[in-house]
């Protein structure tokens, strides 16, 4: 096994357990930020090894996946810290990588199905539309940003929580449903895999849902109690 790949599966693997412990975690202590924070380091590794993996390999959507994730929890994080130039110059280049990968996904999406194909890589056709969707709008939302010179409250914190609960979900799901070879044999069920797999989705909606309905909540990777506010 190549060291590149490696550390990519390692990444992964702890990337879905801190990933999993920040969410349920109580929100604001110690464990969940910490766990946040470890998060985003191990999302970042798992994603941009995903990157180049895949080029060498030439796996286009895998590409697509890797950046989509690295920009996803990138801008989760920098959204929940105080602006800053530098942090205002990396959300302008997370904006144009997000809108690249989206129309990535859809160029994908419109071949595969010129080809008379449903599937590309793995990938069905409807997946590489959701995650152009996703990408394509976090976008639009960072121009929204940008041009409104910031975000603040519910806001704030529901742009944070949507996307870090999104990288999970796609982290979450490639590897218990789209590496089921890897997994023991014994534990190959698909009701069960499916579970880990989809559980970051009804979790997101369930804390934008709190958000919304009593306010703001504590950020998992602030470094202060303020950051998040």
């Amino acid at each position: 096994m190549q060291p590149t790949t490696q550390i990519h599966i390692g990444a992964g693997a702890a990337a879905i357990v801190l990933g999993f412990v920040a969410l349920f975690a109580a929100k604001g202590a110690r464990l969940h930020r910490t766990s946040g924070r470890f998060f985003v380091f191990a999302m970042v590794v798992m994603g941009l090894s995903a990157a180049v993996m895949a080029a060498l390999a030439g796996i286009q959507t895998s590409i697509a996946s890797g950046l989509l994730v690295t920009y996803l929890v990138i801008t989760a994080l920098t959204t929940v810290r105080s602006p800053t130039p530098g942090v205002r110059w990396l959300e302008i280049g997370g904006m144009f990588v997000a809108l690249l990968v989206g129309v990535g996904y859809f160029v994908l999406a419109a071949r595969t199905l010129a080809e008379g194909e449903f599937v590309r890589d793995g990938a069905p056709v409807p997946i590489l539309f959701l995650f152009g969707t996703v990408a394509l709008s976090a976008s639009a939302g960072d121009f929204r940003v940008l041009r409104s010179g910031g975000i603040r409250g519910k806001l704030r914190v529901a742009r944070h929580l949507w996307r870090m609960c999104f990288a999970l979900f796609i982290t979450s799901a490639s590897f218990f449903l789209g590496q089921v070879d890897e997994i023991p044999e014994a534990l190959r069920i698909p009701p069960l895999l499916a579970i880990p797999a989809l559980l970051p989705l009804p979790l997101m909606f369930y804390w934008l849902h709190r958000v919304r309905r009593r306010g703001v909540v504590p950020s998992p990777v602030a470094a202060r109690p303020a950051e998040a506010v």
